[in-house]
């Protein structure tokens, strides 16, 4: 029993350093791509939710915060565990606004994501292998593993990193 679960978590851990490796490397080669960006660059279009790149970056800082929140409470906390969730129900709009990211320093927005998103890898290096199975209650009732947050986190990351792509080839296109 022992070694199969000193195996699982050796997996787990794994698993994390090669998603936290890939994360770093985003981080470095979008730290040097957004800090080449104008003001312009970085407002004027709009993607499908009507969000501009500073409100998405925005929106990555958000969840960076969310999510360390997350992966802390979730190693002390009773499982399963009630965290507000706020990316449900428009919520994530609202933080988007009350924080006026579109009004932020574009430098110092860019060296928040760079810091909170290096935070994030520092933490998940770190958890706790016994609280991996650890849930959270999502604002719509969905459990939600530590571990399968963690696995999740890069793929949200690319997302948004995606969108930022296509609103500057549309930035491009349009000169």
């Amino acid at each position: 029993m022992y070694n199969k679960k000193l195996s699982v978590n050796i997996i787990n851990m794994n698993e994390f350093r090669a998603n936290n490796q890939e994360l770093l490397e985003l981080i470095e080669v979008w730290e040097t791509r957004f800090s080449a960006l104008g003001e312009n660059d970085v407002t004027v279009c709009r993607n499908t939710q009507n969000r501009n790149i500073k409100q998405i970056v925005g929106h990555m800082v958000d969840s960076a915060s969310n999510n360390t929140h997350r992966i802390v409470h979730l190693q002390y906390q009773p499982s399963p565990f009630s965290f507000p969730c706020y990316a449900s129900f428009g919520n994530n709009d609202r933080w988007i606004a009350i924080q006026n990211y579109e009004s932020e320093n574009w430098s110092n927005l860019v060296q928040l994501w760079k810091y909170i998103n290096l935070h994030i890898v520092h933490v998940i290096n770190n958890v706790n292998e016994d609280k991996l199975d650890n849930q959270w209650i999502s604002a719509t009732g969905e459990k939600v593993s530590l571990k399968s947050m963690i696995i999740d986190y890069l793929r949200h990351f690319k997302l948004h990193i995606g969108e930022i792509e296509e609103l500057l080839k549309l930035k491009h296109a349009s000169r």
